[in-house]
């Protein structure tokens, strides 16, 4: 029985000894890995360490759920505008999936609800004009509340545009291809 005892506790020291030295196989494969990579600000200057923080970013969700701040409470930017910033940044995708993370029960909450059977004319209602330039001359009056912002409509074919712009006739609404005069 001794011998039994021994050898398992030798080979139990062994296996020890073989995970320690694996452990140690990795922490210099991923020293030098993270020192000579150039993709990660933080890896590279803080070798094996900073690993922990991507690490620690990931377990966050999780934590905040029950613990700590929610996504959209800190300021000046809160976790999500910066999460959305980081992934710009980088070039990854920044489509946001359907649902929200804002409290859509505070009062004045602006809701884009699908409609399945939508109003018919008569059944609309007409948002108020709204004045810019109160304290101007001859102040501007705007029907709608939303536009197509100003971008650059280079990419996209004639008839795309023509398209849009007909939408926003459509719409009431302006159009604004930013290409100048």
């Amino acid at each position: 029985m001794l011998e039994q005892g021994t050898i398992i506790m030798q080979s139990i020291a062994a296996i020890a000894g073989l995970l320690l030295i694996g452990l140690f196989a990795w922490l210099v494969w991923a020293y030098f890995r993270d020192r000579y990579q150039t993709a990660h600000t933080i890896r590279r200057n803080f070798p094996i360490i900073g690993r922990f923080r991507y690490f620690f970013e990931h377990l966050g969700e999780f934590f905040r759920q029950y613990f700590f701040a929610m996504d959209r409470e800190e300021m000046p930017f809160n976790r999500a505008q910066r999460s959305w910033i980081y992934r710009a940044a980088k070039g990854v995708d920044r489509t946001l999936a359907f649902g929200s993370t804002r409290d859509l029960t505070k009062t004045g909450s602006i809701l884009f609800a699908n409609s399945p059977f939508p109003f018919q004319s008569e059944q609309k209602t007409y948002p108020r004009p709204i004045q810019i330039g109160l304290d101007d001359y001859n102040p501007y009056q705007v029907s709608s509340f939303f536009h197509i912002s100003g971008m650059s409509y280079g990419a996209l074919s004639k008839v795309a545009v023509e398209a849009l712009s007909r939408g926003a006739q459509q719409a009431g609404c302006w159009m604004n291809t930013g290409e100048g005069g």
